[in-house]
């Protein structure tokens, strides 16, 4: 199965949408690189749709995705009346296929599991996987609201519709994404987020590679080449920025002394965490805490600026 892996936020946008009658004879336009994804869902009928070297037999109750890069054309006329909706999106973010990124995941996405940032107000990119081409698992509730979406179009210069058009869709996208939900994950997938769950919820002890193998019930090995493979580095250094980035938020949230923080994180040393802390971040923790203290202050004063110069204005 094709997979269209979407690395989000920003997330894939609505555009447009409609519904298609087609008799039999009719074919879909042949179009090349429009610049745009175009989601086809077939309500009743049969659509024949190739995409360069691919072709589709887009039935009742199926979904195709067609790539805004890529050749697409009709492989044959309708044999029967056919109604389809279709719906195109976009999106500002990265995104590959399956056959472009054979791991699962794609070079935007390592280390996205992380809240690297956060604290500067920088929200972590997720991915979302959307199958090119299934069998719809709810197509009742895709048709409904696919037709919704349609009684918008007339409306579209109205921010509250575009809005409403966006929830709709993110819901579209949701039952598409469920189409993957059966679909045993690819084992490098599987172990590796297991692998970083299980860290995420022990790093405060010292956790071994024997540990976390014996804990999985996975080889060692094959555990580090399965996080590797999906993040980008091994286990050893996944606990390592996870314990970090942890600290920072204590960093910022309480006054603990930065002894008592590598403690609470799961470092035995506090010259080691700072040394840690400084060769990821580029600045001691008391360098951080300082920096993002004044950040803030001076966002607070700012703002008090603005409002002490609104009230002067009335």
């Amino acid at each position: 199965m094709s997979v269209l892996r979407f690395s989000a936020l920003p997330l894939p946008h609505y555009i447009r949408s409609g519904y298609s009658l087609a008799g039999p004879g009719r074919k879909h336009p042949e179009r090349c690189a429009i610049g745009e994804f175009d989601l086809l869902v077939v309500k009743t009928g049969c659509m024949y749709i190739g995409e360069e070297d691919r072709r589709y037999e887009v039935a009742e109750g199926h979904a195709l995705i067609l790539r805004p890069d890529l050749h697409h054309y009709p492989t044959e006329s309708c044999r029967e009346l056919t109604g389809s909706f279709w719906l195109h999106f976009q999106t500002e973010g990265s995104w590959t296929t399956a056959e472009d990124d054979e791991d699962g995941v794609g070079s935007a996405d390592r280390f996205a599991g992380f809240s690297n940032g956060r604290p500067e107000g920088r929200v972590p990119a997720f991915s979302l996987r959307l199958p090119q081409f299934t069998r719809l698992t709810k197509p009742t509730r895709m048709y409904e609201l696919l037709q919704q979406l349609n009684t918008f179009e007339g409306l579209f210069h109205l921010d509250a519709v575009r809005w409403k058009q966006q929830l709709l869709f993110q819901e579209v996208l949701e039952i598409l994404a469920d189409s993957l939900a059966d679909l045993p994950p690819q084992p490098p997938i599987g172990a590796a987020d297991l692998a970083a769950s299980y860290l995420r919820l022990h790093y405060r002890e010292d956790v071994t590679a024997r540990d976390l193998g014996t804990a999985l019930n996975f080889h060692p090995v094959y555990i580090a080449r399965c996080m590797q493979k999906q993040f980008g580095c091994s286990p050893t250094e996944y606990l390592l920025r996870y314990r970090l980035e942890q600290a920072k938020l204590l960093l910022l949230q309480t006054d603990l002394s930065i002894g008592r923080i590598a403690a609470a994180v799961g470092f035995q040393q506090a010259a080691y965490f700072t040394a840690c802390f400084r060769k990821w971040g580029g600045e001691s923790p008391r360098e951080y805490r300082r920096r993002m203290f004044n950040q803030q202050n001076g966002k607070e004063s700012r703002m008090m600026l603005r409002k002490f110069s609104a009230n002067v204005q009335e």
